[in-house]
């Protein structure tokens, strides 16, 4: 991005004071971060940004944008770019850039598995085309924006994740990327909270076309009822992925070990490899390979690109514990499809020692938090651990369940303060070559866990 002040102001419906000809070449929400060329946008959410301009000026920023009714302490010697709502401009500015630059738009969503469906995409369209992609997890209202504004000029891809809170957020980003392609991985029960049952995320989710273009593509996971479902009477084209053979793309010869997955297509004659295991990342690599089918890429790129993707962190990865073992590790978020899903897969891995589970509280199931949790205990039984470690009150409805249903399990149960507690523990039993698998909402931080045991 680079723009005149004159630019952003007429792009954004705003009003220029104290311009200057210094071109904005980045954008910050972090006064901290702020030096030449960046442009500051003081977010009202929480702690109000407007108040943190003076840093913003001291570390350099050129300019900023200044909410109208925050009048009355706007710098009086500074640029500035007035405006009704700065979250609002800010992201009009990033669909001005977004149309200007005008890439092949790949918008993914879905309660588990998008931000390895899109590191899966955009290692598959970056065979052929100027490829970037969502940073880390940055899929909200900010950072959508942020990662258009952040794309070269010459950016012929963009592959987008988009995040889901609350009823519309998909609503609102579909409509400000208007994607090409739009990617629906799996519906869970994340952010159940809010909407209360899995009928209406998916709902929810498939908001995500509401933003399509008219040509657009809806790729879509066919084991999903509720999708298959919701998709039945579109009118724009749609295709569909999948373990089922009832798919339009499905894998077969799935095979597993503890690092990787290996399988075949029906309409391929290659055979991938993905750097991940379990039958789930397998239906993410299905997805990422339909939308390269769609892009042209030829089956041996895709064949390579999806060998050597780079996962981003914190998602299902396999490290080296300092013990002389494994650890699975999945500490960003969590629901009870994707806790069943990983401890399906963690059970069919060969068995070098002992294996123990780390389960953490899920968040945001709501009223429904107490029963999910307890529901898990028949998945988390016949994954046959050696022991498992739960950690949160949530938790507790799953230990008293496991209870009442294998009284020979050994269940060691904390709280999120007791964490160091659980680390020790977990450090005078562990033995070489033992498997330990620790999944929790990002929100109960188990990533202690797997420091203390890496480091």
């Amino acid at each position: 991005m680079k723009y005149s002040l004159a630019t952003i102001a007429q792009l954004v419906d705003g009003e220029l004071l104290n311009s200057t000809s210094e071109p904005i070449t980045e954008i910050t929400f972090d006064g901290r971060t702020a030096k030449p060329g960046s442009l500051f946008i003081p977010i009202t959410w929480g702690n109000d940004g407007h108040n943190f301009i003076q840093g913003a000026i001291d570390n350099g920023a050129s300019a900023t944008l200044w909410a109208a009714d925050h009048v009355e302490n706007q710098p009086s010697d500074f640029p500035i770019i007035i405006v009704q709502d700065t979250l609002k401009a800010f992201q009009q500015l990033a669909q001005a850039y977004l149309k200007e630059i005008g890439p092949k738009v790949i918008a993914v969503s879905g309660s588990n598995g998008k931000t390895t469906t899109k590191d899966f995409i955009a290692t598959i369209a970056s065979t052929m085309y100027r490829t970037v992609k969502t940073p880390k997890n940055l899929n909200n209202e900010l950072g959508v924006p942020l990662t258009i504004l952040s794309m070269p000029a010459d950016t012929e891809v963009l592959v987008i994740e988009l995040g889901m809170d609350h009823p519309h957020d998909l609503d609102s980003l579909s409509k400000l990327v208007t994607p090409d392609i739009a990617v629906l991985t799996m519906i869970g029960e994340a952010h159940i909270e809010f909407f209360k049952t899995r009928a209406r995320i998916a709902d929810g989710k498939m908001e995500i076309i509401n933003g399509l273009k008219s040509n657009g593509v809806l790729v879509y996971n066919g084991d999903e009822p509720l999708l298959i479902e919701r998709a039945a009477n579109l009118t724009f084209q749609t295709k569909t992925f999948g373990l089922s053979t009832d798919n339009q793309l499905f894998a077969s010869q799935i095979t597993l070990t503890d690092q990787k997955a290996n399988f075949t297509t029906n309409q391929m004659k290659e055979a991938f490899q993905i750097p991940l295991t379990g039958n789930y990342n397998v239906s993410n690599a299905l997805a990422a390979i339909s939308v390269g089918q769609l892009l042209k890429v030829p089956a041996n790129l895709m064949k390579t690109a999806l060998q050597g993707t780079i996962i981003t962190e914190n998602r299902t990865e396999w490290i080296a514990g300092n013990f002389g073992g494994q650890i699975l590790s999945d500490v960003y978020n969590s629901n009870p499809t994707a806790v069943r899903e990983v401890l399906k897969s963690f059970s069919a891995i060969k068995k070098f020692n002992r294996k123990f589970v780390v389960l953490g509280d899920m968040l945001e199931l709501g009223t429904a938090g107490p029963e999910l949790h307890a529901s898990l205990a028949t998945d988390v039984i016949d994954a046959k651990p050696d022991a498992i470690f739960l950690v949160g009150p949530l938790m507790q409805n799953l230990a008293d369940k496991i209870a009442n249903q294998d009284s020979q399990l050994t269940v060691h149960s904390f709280l999120e303060p007791e964490i160091d507690t659980l680390i020790k523990t977990l450090q005078a039993q562990l033995q070489t070559n033992d498997q330990i698998l620790i999944k929790a909402s990002h929100g109960l931080h188990l990533e202690r866990i797997v420091q203390a045991l890496t480091k």
